[in-house]
């Protein structure tokens, strides 16, 4: 049996807002005729779809799993819509971009800067995120663009290789490690170290870059943000392994230090991310030659070190 669209389309507000009464407001309907469609729609799949034993909305497996390609569906309804204005030849519109932490916060500002030179009335909007959830945007159509930092394999998902950057560990300027001539990855390992949360890309790097010298990191403080870390660390929190292009600012400021870890070298391929079969909008497009033909900050712009 067919879903009806425009069921699907207000048990969508009803799971994105919480709410009846919110989803009803957004729609300019009724909260009665809300709760009629829903209902018609249950009776349609002959199945519970929102648990109404408690005050609040909360979605059943089945309702979760229906909103998931809701989501999806009217994604696309939002991309046709959006190429077809931009075939009229409107030049205003929405760039949705997401891009993993370090990415958004330290190389996309002067790609978009030039991008809005170029098209100013195009709205930018950008969400900052780690790897796993920028992923997520993507396979729900709330992005036009996605870009990662750590690996991604998805059968949908067709990843096209960006630019290197590369992971150094830093330290409080007085750290004892920094006065010792060498330093091995065994006894780096062993002290304390601030990181990113599960789905991070840096931290996923950085734990494989650390597992083929046969060592993990065992005390360990979850701090939410690179910008965190770096402020941690420069008040004496313990280590970090971060992007060379986040630790820049830090390193001029004397702030921090990276500590040299003998035969450990991490780098990592960033990337972009698109679903297969899924057409680029014009924006979107414009955004990727810039990014192809180098348009972001790379290493040495500004300070001379290689890599980022």
């Amino acid at each position: 049996m067919a879903i009806n669209l425009h069921h699907l389309r207000l048990f969508a507000a009803v799971a994105e807002h919480g709410s009846f009464t919110k989803a009803a407001g957004s729609l300019n309907l009724s909260q009665p005729a809300i709760s009629k469609s829903l209902n018609e729609l249950e009776r349609q799949l002959n199945i519970g779809l929102i648990d109404r034993t408690g005050k609040s909305v909360k979605l059943t497996d089945a309702g979760r799993t229906l909103y998931a390609r809701a989501r999806e569906l009217f994604g696309v309804e939002r991309t046709a819509e959006q190429e077809l204005r931009e075939l009229r030849g409107l030049k205003r519109g929405l760039l949705r971009i997401a891009a993993s932490t370090t990415i958004a916060t330290y190389m996309l500002p002067a790609v978009l800067g030039r991008f809005h030179l170029r098209h100013p009335k195009v709205r930018i909007q950008t969400t900052s995120a780690n790897t796993r959830s920028v992923l997520r945007m993507l396979l729900e159509f709330r992005v036009d663009v996605a870009l990662v930092e750590g690996p991604v394999s998805h059968p949908r998902v067709d990843v096209r290789p960006w630019r290197e950057d590369e992971l150094v560990v830093i330290a409080p300027p007085d750290h004892e490690l920094l006065g010792r001539r060498s330093v091995d990855v065994h006894t780096v390992a062993a002290h304390s170290f601030l990181v990113r949360e599960p789905g991070s890309g840096t931290r996923e790097v950085s734990r494989r870059a650390l597992a083929l010298h046969g060592v993990r990191l065992a005390n360990t403080m979850r701090v939410g943000g690179t910008e965190a870390i770096k402020q941690g660390v420069a008040a004496g929190l313990g280590l970090a392994i971060v992007s060379r292009a986040a630790a820049t600012d830090q390193l001029a400021l004397g702030k921090i230090a990276i500590l040299p870890v003998e035969g450990l070298e991490i780098r990592r391929t960033l990337a972009q991310i698109t679903l297969r079969g899924r057409a680029s909008t014009a924006s979107a497009r414009e955004l990727e030659l810039l990014l192809e033909h180098g348009e972001a900050l790379h290493s040495g712009d500004a300070s001379g070190a290689a890599g980022e």
